[in-house]
């Protein structure tokens, strides 16, 4: 399914998980920046300053900018590229291919016991079939977001099926509607295509065998899919449907999550009762065996997985909702401008007697080179400073760690991300010098953001 703009959480039979802000559009900040004057860069409006402590500490001074948490996750074994689009088969999919070929394996040793031992290698080509049907559903949701021009970073193949990473939200709810119509829509499709070739085939065969298989899989793919509860398919179009009638999608995500945690419930609760019952279509079962242990064990991990795809759409939107609020603007701090030679003691002096929180060495026609990390000085012992120049505290400054003070949001955490440092020189169209704007800072903005309540 189109991705929930919350999670990157797997979803079941080929459902897709909201993903956080886009990583486009971000601005560049000019190459060359004016020299500064001879004055500290003015502090930013409504930017709170500290004038007894200039140099706050920042913890482990990687200066990491907040990441989603997909980035943070491998992306398995890369199958190919198909539309440009990187496909990866994770770790966890050989063992439900594993699974697959023993269950359905002995399944098919029961109606064919003729095959003896190569049952097992039909059912490993029915597994590898069933995700090669997984993998269409993904590209409907693909080809779809691709179409509404929406940038698509992976298609991964997973336990419990696959999920399309698509970076941007639909722009309208009909756009989310289509992007999650499409994915359930090929499965029937294919359960369709699946049905007319057993009409030619003997069923008691091993290719009837498989084709009945498989237009049993899509169809429950389709079904489960369409669901009206995030983080599946139909939860996104029932989100979609919210939208438009309340024009909040943000609505719309509470909405559909809220239904898809008691979806979760239900399938906790209610798959085990239904298959004991034999109203799926097998024997009632009264005692307990290991049939209905496996089958707990199942609608757990179910549940499990749409409980929180639910709570991970939520988390997002609330994300999604806050991100203006990180502005570079409003967290950059004020910097004093000096040369490399400039003991750290008298460069901290000129710091507090400006009210400045950073340091900025400059050339000697005042153009800023490099900047004085901040967990450098923090790890100067106070009696060594006088005899410290700051260029040796210092990290050049690349085009990367150039950053507008127009920056805000996601554009902001995408050109932090793109240039992994602690501090970045922050500047105005006009090439100012506005600041320098700390990872940490940011990192502390983003927390707070996503602590905070929608």
């Amino acid at each position: 399914m189109p991705p929930p703009p919350e999670s990157g959480t797997p979803q079941d039979t080929g459902a897709a998980p909201d993903h956080g802000p886009p990583a486009h559009g971000r601005d560049r900040a000019p190459e060359h920046p004016e020299p500064p004057a001879d004055r500290p860069a003015r502090a930013p409006a409504g930017r709170p300053e500290h004038p007894d402590h200039p140099f706050a500490h920042s913890g482990s001074g990687k200066g990491q900018a907040p990441q989603r948490p997909e980035e943070r996750r491998r992306g398995g074994l890369l199958m190919g590229r198909p539309f440009g689009v990187p496909v990866y088969v994770a770790p966890s999919w050989f063992l439900v291919a594993i699974l697959i070929t023993w269950v359905f394996g002995g399944q098919i040793d029961r109606v064919l016991p003729e095959l003896g031992a190569a049952s097992y290698l039909v059912s490993l080509f029915f597994a590898v079939a069933f995700y090669a049907s997984v993998l269409v559903h993904e590209l409907a949701h693909t080809l779809a977001a691709l179409r509404f021009k929406l940038p698509v970073r992976r298609i991964q193949l997973q336990f419990f099926g696959g999920v399309s990473e698509i970076e941007k939200e639909a722009e309208t709810p009909g756009r989310e509607f289509v992007l999650a119509f499409v994915g359930p829509l090929l499965s029937l499709v294919l359960a369709g295509l699946f049905y007319l070739g057993l009409l030619a085939v003997d069923p008691s065969s091993v290719p009837g065998v498989l084709l009945a298989g498989l237009m049993v899989s899509n169809l429950i793919v389709a079904a489960f899919n369409l669901l009206p509860g995030l983080p599946l398919d139909g939860g996104r179009m029932l989100r979609a449907v919210v939208w438009a009638i309340t024009g909040k999608p943000m609505t719309g995500t509470v909405a559909a999550a809220w239904v898809g945690r008691a979806l979760a419930v239900c399938v906790l609760i209610g798959l085990p009762l239904l298959t004991q019952s034999g109203a799926l279509g097998s024997d009632a079962v009264d005692n307990v065996g290991m049939d209905t242990v496996l089958d707990a064990l199942l609608a757990a991990i179910l549940a499990a997985i749409i409980w929180t795809g639910a709570g991970n759409s939520l988390r997002m939107a609330r994300l999604r909702e806050h991100l203006p609020e990180l502005r570079a603007r409003t967290l950059t701090r004020r910097a004093v401008p000096v040369e490399s030679d400039t003991p750290l003691s008298e460069a901290l002096r000129r710091a507090n007697a400006a009210g400045a929180r950073a340091l900025v060495v400059v050339d000697a026609d005042g153009v800023p080179v490099s900047l004085v990390r901040e967990a450098a000085i923090v790890g100067v012992p106070e009696h060594r400073r006088p005899w410290v120049p700051v260029g040796t505290l210092a990290q050049d400054i690349t085009d990367g760690m150039l950053v507008s003070a127009e920056l805000a949001g996601e554009e902001l955490l995408d050109a932090l991300r793109a240039t992994p440092a602690t501090e970045y020189l922050v500047v105005e169209e006009t090439g100012e010098i506005y600041g320098v704007l700390s990872a940490a800072d940011v990192e502390r903005a983003f927390v707070k953001a996503m602590a905070r309540p929608s």
